[in-house]
């Protein structure tokens, strides 16, 4: 907090000066290191609940474990701002999340202590396991330390992982950062007790001992024998299913209590018995007030004022955001036709799903961290005549690609995909960004693929994909409010594959995808202001493409720009075959195409990274201008030429 008295972090630059504290120090040290955090994020905004949940966490793996030797990976990395401030970053923290600045996750390319970047879930045992492999087989000591919270473990992944995580032996340890109570029985001293004898090696060395004598017993006794010790240990602790897996189980211990973390740490540091499962309950936003009180524990905030805890959101009001339109439009579709309902994979807010889910509760169904199950399940609903809608992030969809494919388009089932974030999303970066669903999608069979313009395009698709029953759609929609243009009361089903002209010309023909729509129109103003008469089209679709639009406007315009927030392989790649195929390239058409450079953006504001990958109003300008060869200020001076055009 500002001008809080921080005498021992001061201290503390790096985990080699931590560990020349005292164990009774370490109580004072994650008080100033929780105070750190929260005066940080206040001036930053980010993710705050996660991160205060795990100070004592964080502070007790350092101190006991040889970081960075033993490598500790955070899953998600939206709490990995504690790790952050001891790990050498605290003179730069305040620069989260900004152009230039430290990423919100871990980052490879940010520091040693940073082993493996992440920013989505339930990667991280996969990855520890790799890392403890790889030091056995090159005989190198170092752990891999993975801390993976309860919503991560609902993902398939942690348990793939987890059952081939035997190899490792001693080398692994699973950290089961449990902040929702979700699978923890009430957390106290006998608990404590438990974990820490469990974990000892004397415990370890007693039960190693007794199996070495029930192997020489009969199967049947061997057998009763073993299972006997672990599912004791089960009854009483809760460990049965890691048991299963091959995990020797110790938990569920207070994540806030350093003198229950420190020697169950410790024992577990020294064991041979591998691998490790530690259970820690803790509690997200712990230590700040108004993050404890807040339903989402300040899970990501605005920047804020510690005093009150009220968050800088800016002014009220303005156009709706547009999965507030996605969700409260479903809804309403809903309340007429039974067949609809809606799949979130464990982002209920983020994709609007919530306001469907307040109006029917029934047909709402979050699965958890598990895109691969969600489409999936949609699939086998939409076998049923069901009118399936999966919201999901762009980025998040990638996860699903197999599911995708095989279960949905192989089969043209009709499931519908509300695409969500697609696009730049700012500070939030390159992990975040919904770069890659038109190429992904657009190239295969059987999918119709849309993308909405503005907030009234996307209530005309939400009911367009809802009567939709011949095969997959898509519609994809940005982060953040809409553009302010009225929604209305009836809604429109469009034609499959047919775009619409929003000015016409005779020189230039934009073609644009989507949310570039506004900057097209911009574009369209300064090129006629040069006396290039310029026509804009919204194409709607990316599948199928509006041929025929898009033929007359090649043959009869000197100049054609597609426009898309995508990669290559998008709208862009489409015109430029259907332009091939038909021989209109022939005649010395000249088409230009705008998308998102080959490179993964680092964060910054979203009009920023626009404006950098030249997708704004005059990196279109530009684009025509040159195209054109035409005497313009920007061509006739060297330029460092914006984003990625041919």
């Amino acid at each position: 907090m500002p001008g809080s008295n921080t005498p021992l972090l001061d201290q503390v630059s790096y985990p080699d000066d931590l560990r020349k504290l005292k164990p009774n120090q370490l109580r004072q040290f994650a008080d100033e290191l929780r105070s750190e955090v929260i005066d940080t994020v206040s001036t930053t905004g980010g993710h705050l609940g996660a991160g205060l949940g795990v100070v004592e966490l964080t502070t007790a793996i350092h101190y006991v474990f040889n970081t960075p030797e033993d490598r500790l990976i955070w899953d998600v990395g939206h709490q990995c701002y504690p790790h952050k401030i001891l790990t050498g970053r605290r003179d730069r923290i305040r620069t989260l999340r900004q152009a230039g600045g430290l990423s919100g996750f871990t980052k490879r390319t940010e520091s040693e202590f940073d082993p493996f970047g992440a920013a989505h879930s339930s990667t991280s045992i996969s990855a520890a396991l790799g890392f403890a492999i790889a030091n056995k087989l090159n005989d190198k000591p170092g752990r891999g330390i993975a801390v993976i919270g309860d919503g991560a473990m609902s993902a398939g992944m942690a348990y793939e992982a987890m059952n081939n995580a035997a190899a490792a032996g001693n080398r692994l340890v699973v950290i089961l950062n449990d902040n929702d109570m979700s699978i923890a029985p009430p957390v106290g001293g006998l608990s404590a007790y438990l974990a820490r004898i469990v974990s000892s090696r004397e415990f370890l060395g007693v039960r190693e001992l007794a199996r070495r004598i029930a192997r020489k017993l009969p199967k049947a006794l061997h057998d009763a024998a073993r299972k006997t010790d672990e599912y004791a240990r089960g009854m009483t602790m809760g460990g049965t299913l890691f048991e299963e897996l091959g995990f020797y189980y110790v938990g569920p211990i207070d994540g806030h209590n350093m003198e229950h973390l420190i020697p169950v740490l410790e024992n577990v540091r020294d064991a041979a018995e591998g691998p490790c499962l530690i259970h820690v309950v803790t509690e997200k936003g712990k230590g700040y007030k108004y993050a404890e009180e807040a339903a989402d524990k300040y899970h990501g905030v605005a920047k804020f004022d510690v005093v009150s805890g009220k968050q800088d959101k800016g002014a009220g009001g303005g156009p709706p955001a547009y999965q507030n339109v996605f969700g409260e439009t479903l809804a309403k579709l809903a309340d007429s036709d039974p067949r609809i309902c809606a799949i979130t994979a464990a982002m209920p807010s983020g994709t609007g799903v919530d306001k469907f889910a307040k109006a029917h509760p029934d047909k709402a169904f979050d699965v958890g961290i598990a895109e691969q199950h969600g489409v999936t399940f949609a699939a086998g609903l939409a076998a049923q005549k069901m009118r399936p809608f999966c919201a999901i992030y762009s980025t998040f969809l990638q996860r699903a690609y197999d599911q995708v494919v095989h279960d949905v388009a192989i089969q043209n089932l009709p499931v519908r995909f509300a695409i969500d974030r697609a696009g730049l999303v700012g500070a939030d970066g390159s992990t975040h960004a919904g770069s890659f669903d038109i190429t992904y999608l657009a190239t295969l069979p059987n999918f119709v693929v849309m993308a909405a313009a503005d907030e009234a395009e996307l209530a005309h698709m939400t009911y367009t994909a809802a009567l939709h029953d011949s095969g997959p759609i898509a519609f994809r929609y940005p982060r953040g409010n809409g553009t302010g243009v009225p929604i209305p009361d009836k809604l429109e089903q469009l034609e499959i594959g047919k775009g619409r002209l929003i000015k016409e010309g005779t020189k230039v023909a934009i073609l644009s995808l989507g949310a570039r729509l506004e900057e097209a129109k911009k574009a369209a103003e300064q090129l006629e202001a040069k006396g290039l008469s310029t026509t804009v089209a919204d194409l709607r679709f990316a599948k199928p493409l509006d041929e025929e639009l898009i033929r007359k406007l090649l043959i009869s315009h000197e100049v054609a720009v597609t426009i898309e927030e995508a990669s290559v392989g998008g709208l862009g790649a489409h015109v430029l075959t259907m332009a091939s195929d038909q021989g209109l390239t022939d005649a010395g058409l000249k088409i230009r195409t705008m998308r998102l450079p080959d490179k993964f953006q680092e964060q910054n504001k979203p009009d920023v990274q626009y404006a950098e990958a030249g997708l704004d109003a005059d990196g279109i300008v530009d684009t025509v201008l040159k195209a054109l060869r035409h005497n313009s200020t920007s061509v006739d001076n060297p330029v460092v030429e914006k984003g990625v055009r041919a």
